[in-house]
């Protein structure tokens, strides 16, 4: 049925022709110098939502925000100057994303927040990154209200907020997964759940351990590994769209979502990176394209589309990246 995803194994290869067949290193990022948005002079203060609340609330700006702690936020991703202004209103002073996408760095800087960037999947996350969210939750609150978001609010955000608040002795195990259904978290997200059940109070040695230099941006550390990730991610989904958009049973760890969720943040990624700004003028601008064709198929999947939706979306995918690998190979 996808008739152009054959063409799309050479991706890779043709897109490293373009970066000249070198490898690079680790870029690293810098918050922009101006704000993209200018802050609100002033903002009335916003009651932020109860730990005792059983739904979500809805902020100018905001979506499917949910108490974890007190002055511990989860939600969903802050698209608009609103949404900071709303921040900013309940008091927030930093801004922690789980999610794949480059944060709004500057907008935040622009109304006295810091970002800090821990993506993590659909699948779960290692213990690495739940002792650098339980480190950075607990840090960032000694300096006043944290909001954590990933792109929905309702899953990997949740699951984060829950394994930070466990390991740092705030919430029980069941209070936290509990607070994870409230944000909407879907049951079969597994690898998340299990995430949180497993996650147990920390010793301040082992927390005090965590290094605390985390970064306001975090980018794939190899642009041509980046490159050949992407046609890896293609793959894998056509292995879902083959078993119905399930995780096939002789691939466990392969989460729709997830591998959706980063085809596009590879490609904004890769749109943001110096190595591609330095490409053919409009190749950037492609890639964000492509970028937004998985979006939309990554959200398609969330919300639970029709296998035909969704097979008409991935060759949507399929038909932009190829565009892209035929003006911009040479």
């Amino acid at each position: 049925m996808l008739s152009t995803l054959p063409a799309l194994s050479g991706l890779a290869l043709s897109l490293v022709l373009i970066a000249c067949a070198t490898r690079e290193h680790a870029e690293s990022p810098q918050a922009p110098a101006a704000p993209s948005a200018a802050a609100s002079p002033a903002i009335a203060p916003i009651t932020p939502p109860s730990l005792s609340a059983q739904a979500p609330v809805t902020l100018p700006g905001l979506h499917n925000v949910v108490a974890f702690h007190d002055h511990y936020y989860s939600g969903g991703v802050p698209e608009s100057p609103a949404a900071f202004d709303t921040l900013k209103s309940l008091g927030i002073k930093t801004v922690i994303s789980v999610d794949g996408a480059v944060p709004d760095v500057a907008s935040a800087q622009a109304r006295g927040m810091r970002y800090i960037h821990l993506p993590i999947g659909y699948n779960g996350f290692d213990d690495e990154r739940r002792l650098e969210l339980a480190r950075a939750t607990r840090d960032a609150l000694e300096q006043g209200p944290v909001y954590i978001h990933c792109h929905h609010g309702k899953h990997r955000s949740a699951a984060a907020a829950a394994a930070a608040v466990t390991a740092l002795g705030y919430m029980s195990t069941d209070d936290a997964i509990a607070r994870m259904k409230v944000s909407g978290t879907a049951p079969n997200y597994t690898g998340l759940y299990a995430c949180v059940a497993s996650s147990t109070v920390l010793d301040l040695t082992t927390l005090n351990a965590v290094p605390a230099d985390f970064p306001s941006i975090s980018k794939p550390a190899d642009f041509v590994q980046a490159m050949i990730d992407l046609d890896e991610m293609l793959d894998h989904l056509t292995q879902i769209k083959n078993a119905n958009w399930k995780t096939p049973r002789d691939h466990p760890d392969l989460v729709p979502a997830a591998e959706a969720g980063r085809l596009a943040d590879t490609l904004r990624f890769l749109a943001e990176s110096n190595r591609v700004k330095r490409e053919p003028h409009g190749f950037a601008q492609a890639l964000l394209d492509d970028a937004a064709e998985a979006q939309q198929l990554e959200d398609a999947i969330i919300a639970n589309a029709d296998a035909a939706s969704l097979d008409t979306q991935l060759k949507l995918v399929a038909a932009s990246c190829k565009d892209c690998h035929v003006k911009y190979r040479d």
